[in-house]
């Protein structure tokens, strides 16, 4: 397997890990009762987040934003391995998303300012250098 498409499996994993990590405290803070039920009736992702901890709802902001950076930089990695581009550049880029990733999951949860958006935007740049570099 290639270095990017190990680091996707990693990524992939790291979400699993993120959902987790926010899960667990979300159903001590509210009970199964609420975060079991339907919700029919409540806004998309208010309701419940309004009502953890400030971390625990961090968590869970965080885990929606790796699955947005996640679209990114898969399409990236597809790109990358499909077109026959891959190289140390890409390679290297693909780690530095993911080093960016894990990084940024205790900077948002413990509120690291302004780092947690350096974090993010080191990962983001990581992912547009290996589309970049797919058309040069």
């Amino acid at each position: 397997m290639t270095p990017e498409l190990t680091a996707l499996a990693l990524a992939i994993l790291l979400q699993a890990v993120q959902f987790v990590l926010m899960a667990v405290p979300a159903n001590l803070e509210l009970g199964p009762g609420k975060t079991t039920s339907a919700r029919d009736r409540s806004k998309i992702g208010g309701d419940l987040v309004d009502q953890m901890s400030d971390r625990t709802a961090r968590l869970y902001r965080a885990m929606n934003n790796h699955f947005e950076g996640l679209i990114l930089f898969t399409a990236a990695v597809a790109l990358v391995t499909l077109s026959g581009k891959a190289t140390g550049f890409t390679a290297a880029c693909a780690w530095i998303y993911l080093v960016a990733r894990v990084l940024y999951v205790p900077a948002y949860a413990f509120g690291w300012r302004p780092w947690r958006s350096y974090i993010w935007f080191v990962g983001f740049t990581a992912t547009l250098a290996m589309v970049i570099s797919t058309l040069i």
